[in-house]
């Protein structure tokens, strides 16, 4: 759509500054009644402040919010909610101890006489859950959920209230193709009503279906407002990086030497219930193994079995043919580690600093009796703040400050530190840029080159392809096939694992 009537949010001039650093830096953002809007920028461009600015969690050090024409002055992001505005973000932020209707309901509880009415709390919960096309007992726990239904849950709680701007930080990250046409179809209706929607992804292609307009972010200043259908893809990536597509590209795998292979894990008939059933998978040294397969397929499952996470029910894992992992302690021994595909609860800790973080699973081998200093500390932490690009370079500052780019390679710097031969990344690109998702694939490349073996996971199919040297192929909870990646296409790969079971070879 191009600019009709007036916008129902406008920010004018925002900065925001973090002590010495500028988070964004006098951008002017703005957004019209029954429009898709993507905010597009590499990790640390300012997407993140800008959204806080807008749904009151900070404010502005120079600027104004705008809604309506009038001036807005959230002081939290409870006052900016009752001016309909809706936020859904990335990392889910709901309880997952509490039911699905206490979640939606959370703070606006209906009462009668003075009590809450929870069978009316549970009738509003199924019917904004019913507005996703969402089958789940408002009854039933939260956390009991994967995380894609956690995260559709978090946005029928959003469109539960009177919303007229609603932003969705990476709402797809957690979802399968139907899921993605589902919240799709959503979207569409609620522009239709006049909603405007923020859509902020790192998937290019969902961002030209479904946005109007594209505003692009670098390093907290505004490059440039553009619709969506006069902006060229290439011309995109060019307007977020500063640089030419050509110099972030992945790099393809030159693949395990001619010398005879090396078996480095053997795993044989894995059973872990629910989620693997009779699962097989071999690993030799210096390989990129992709896992590919339908989100509930058994990815994840599969990859905690191997590291010793989930106890297993039947088979074996045997690593370097001397050992099989019970536990995670085991799996280090082994050096075999898991980087896991929830970096919020089970990845970085958001409070510690750079060199906290990436200390901590070394310090954990060692023992509290064996302390590494300080001074080791930071030299450990300064190597691998270089070897890896992690911006700022700042160690001593907290890891949750930093962008989810970043975040991911703290957390790489720390299974690395412990100079492992396994390493099992479960989704390790998931609501990062193009730059670091790039940074991040060369990385496992120069890995798998230097002897190591990978195991990687993401629901990106293309980026499964251009990473791994072998594909297995995962449905049900099992491995249904393994095959070389450069024989195969995204589409090819795609009929694999979207393939019913009882359709013949």
């Amino acid at each position: 759509m191009d600019n009709v009537g007036h916008p129902i949010v406008e920010i004018l001039g925002a900065t925001v500054r973090f002590q010495a650093e500028t988070a964004l830096d006098g951008v002017d953002f703005r957004m019209f009644p029954g429009e898709v809007h993507s905010l597009m920028g590499e990790n640390g461009a300012g997407k993140s402040t800008l959204i806080k600015a807008l749904t009151g969690a900070i404010r502005l050090d120079d600027g104004d919010v705008m809604l309506n024409g009038e001036t807005a002055r959230f002081r939290n992001p409870r006052e900016a909610q009752l001016a309909g505005i809706g936020t859904v973000y990335q990392e889910i932020d709901l309880l997952p101890n509490l039911s699905v209707a206490e979640n939606i309901v959370l703070g606006r509880e209906p009462r009668r006489f003075g009590a809450i009415d929870w069978k009316l709390a549970r009738t509003m919960a199924r019917s904004a859950l019913a507005e996703l096309g969402l089958d789940v007992d408002p009854a039933s726990v939260l956390g009991s959920h994967s995380l894609a239904v956690q995260q559709l849950v978090a946005i029928a709680r959003a469109l539960s209230t009177d919303v007229k701007v609603l932003v969705l930080d990476e709402p797809t990250s957690s979802l399968d193709l139907d899921e993605v046409a589902e919240l799709f179809r959503v979207i569409r209706e609620l522009k239709q009503r006049g909603v405007a929607i923020l859509f902020v992804s790192h998937f290019l292609d969902q961002v030209y279906e479904i946005c109007d307009r594209i505003t692009v972010l670098r390093n907290g200043v505004l490059v440039g407002e553009y619709l969506t259908r006069e902006l060229l893809r290439i011309d995109l990536v060019q307007k977020m990086l500063g640089r030419e597509p050509a110099e972030v590209s992945a790099r393809p795998p030159t693949g395990p030497t001619g010398a005879p292979p090396v078996s480095v894990l053997s795993a044989d008939g894995v059973t872990v219930k629910p989620g693997i059933t009779n699962a097989s998978v071999h690993l030799i040294e210096g390989e990129v193994l992709g896992l590919a397969g339908l989100l509930g397929s058994g990815r994840t499952e599969l990859a905690r079995a191997i590291t010793g996470i989930d106890r297993l029910e039947a088979g074996t894992v045997i690593v370097t043919g001397v050992g099989s992992p019970t536990n995670p302690r085991d799996a280090i021994a082994l050096g075999v580690v898991y980087s896991s595909e929830n970096r919020r609860t089970e990845g970085v800790i958001d409070r510690l600093s750079v060199v906290e973080n990436i200390g901590l699973a070394l310090q954990a081998q060692r023992g509290a009796l064996r302390r590494i200093s300080r001074t080791r500390q930071r030299e450990l932490a300064a190597s691998w703040v270089e070897a890896l690009g992690i911006r700022p370079p700042d160690l001593d500052r907290p890891v949750g400050s930093l962008s989810g780019g970043n975040q991911q390679k703290v957390m790489l710097a720390r299974l690395l530190a412990l100079a492992p031969r396994v390493l099992v990344l479960d989704e390790p690109t998931r609501g990062i840029d193009v730059g670091a998702k790039v940074d991040i694939q060369n990385l496992v490349s120069e890995l798998a080159d230097s002897g190591l073996s990978v195991v990687f996971i993401s629901a990106e199919l293309e980026e499964v392809l251009r990473v791994g040297h072998r594909v297995a192929i995962l449905r049900n909870g099992s491995i249904v096939d393994t095959r070389p990646s450069d024989g195969l296409t995204v589409d090819s790969l795609l009929a694999l694992v979207a393939k019913p079971d009882d359709t013949e070879e």
